[in-house]
């Protein structure tokens, strides 16, 4: 399949989520000589009688998860197939806000369940955050198989309950693998311990799972401007170019586009890259685009597809996470940063909370750290969404608090309550 694959790892605590990744690592041969070698001296010195790959991890989760930020901790690999960037989210109730973070922009949700324990709270939170967040693809990965004999009837169970749990999310794509991430058993290699297991071995699942489908071709070019390059040489004297990343759809040289806010029309001149002249670009691409005409156009507009634009809109109604200490009441005052646009906006009203373990609404009159909540947001000049559900990318946004700097929350777009098309 080639490209880019993000995925984001969730479970719970001692589920075996380090080992994984590590495993991950160790097996498709993405460890330096030294990292290996520290890992089975530090093996060595707490007694284990194996090299405990989950080392690879935890010094990283306990450096995160001590600090107050919401960083995730990423990894990178890659295969002859495919490069991975891995975010590792922690499991606890408390970091949601991690997990929200690390998921937003994951195409593969990995929930790991402990095959002892079975189908759980955090499960059932993991698994629902993973569907607010239209993650597209959805692996259950049943782990410590070994210790429950590689029973199937076991692994048929957990599976079960947790598809009647995901069928009531409406989640997508759900691939459940058994394993024993310790062994390696159905990590990078099929395991002979699960003989009546037909499926594929988790890197196999993740070298040909299909990505970007959601990007391309559902939706017309949506390309946020992010830099105005006008190099004013005598080489380029009349040079204007507009450089960012095709967030949606794709975009060549004749195309009818759009600039937002101003609404005039024109036609793409050329696309390119560092390389040279693009016969066509598709999303998540970094481009440059020439306009035929001379428009005003600056950081934080959006040249979109002429026919297809999204809604240019100063009221709408959202879902967010909330991620500051103090709580968020009604009429905060906030920055709203959509793609490269950033406007003033206010939380005008509260209109519940949902339960993030089954998605139930509830009445709020505040939300406090780690709530996930629907609120209506206005702001002081247009911003141009899609419903988050159609769109991951314009439909995102963060809060951040003007006085600190810090992001506060982050919100996917719902309903659009004014504007124009």
């Amino acid at each position: 399949m080639g490209g880019l694959l993000r995925f984001a790892t969730a479970g719970s605590v001692d589920d075996g989520k380090s080992t994984l990744i590590g495993r991950l690592l160790y097996d498709s041969k993405s460890v330096f000589a030294d990292q290996l070698e520290a890992v089975e001296k530090t093996s060595a010195d707490r007694g284990d009688d194996y090299t405990n790959l989950a080392l690879l991890t935890d010094g990283l989760r306990a450096e995160r998860e001590q600090g107050i930020t919401i960083d995730v901790a990423y990894r990178y690999f890659a295969t002859p197939q495919r490069t991975f960037i891995v975010a590792d989210t922690p499991g606890h109730v408390q970091y949601t806000r991690n997990m929200v973070t690390g998921a937003s922009t994951a195409d593969v949700a990995l929930v790991l369940v402990d095959a002892r324990k079975g189908v759980i709270e955090q499960t059932r939170r993991h698994a629902s955050l993973s569907a607010l967040l239209r993650v597209p693809h959805l692996v259950l990965a049943v782990n410590k198989m070994d210790l429950v004999d590689f029973d199937q009837a076991v692994f048929d169970g957990i599976v079960k309950d947790f598809r009647d749990f995901a069928a009531k999310l409406n989640l997508p794509d759900v691939v459940a693998i058994p394993m024993a991430a310790l062994q390696g058993d159905n990590v990078v290699n099929k395991s002979e311990r699960t003989p009546w297991y037909d499926g594929p071995a988790l890197l196999d699942f993740l070298e040909t799972v299909p990505v970007d489908t959601d990007h391309i071709g559902t939706l017309g070019a949506r390309f946020p401007v992010q830099y105005v390059i006008r190099p004013m040489s005598v080489e380029l004297p009349d040079y204007r170019g507009y450089a960012g990343t095709l967030s949606t759809g794709m975009l060549r040289a004749g195309d009818q586009v759009v600039v937002l806010p101003s609404g005039r029309r024109t036609t793409v001149a050329a696309v390119e890259t560092a390389d040279g002249p693009l016969d066509l670009a598709v999303a998540r691409q970094a481009i440059t685009v020439r306009l035929a005409d001379e428009v005003d156009v600056s950081r934080g507009d959006m040249i979109a597809a002429a026919d297809d634009a999204p809604r240019s809109t100063q009221e709408f109604e959202a879902t967010i996470c909330w991620m500051a200490d103090a709580p968020l009441v009604a009429g905060r005052r906030l920055l709203l940063k959509h793609t490269t646009r950033s406007v003033k906006a206010i939380v005008s009203t509260l209109n519940g909370t949902l339960d993030v373990t089954d998605l139930e609404s509830g009445a709020a009159s505040q939300l406090g750290l780690n709530d996930i909540g629907r609120v209506t947001i206005r702001t002081s000049s247009p911003v141009f969404v899609d419903d988050y559900n159609v769109d991951r990318t314009t439909g995102a946004f963060v809060l951040i608090d003007e006085a600190t700097g810090a992001t506060v929350a982050a919100g996917m777009v719902g309903s659009i309550l004014g504007g124009t098309a």
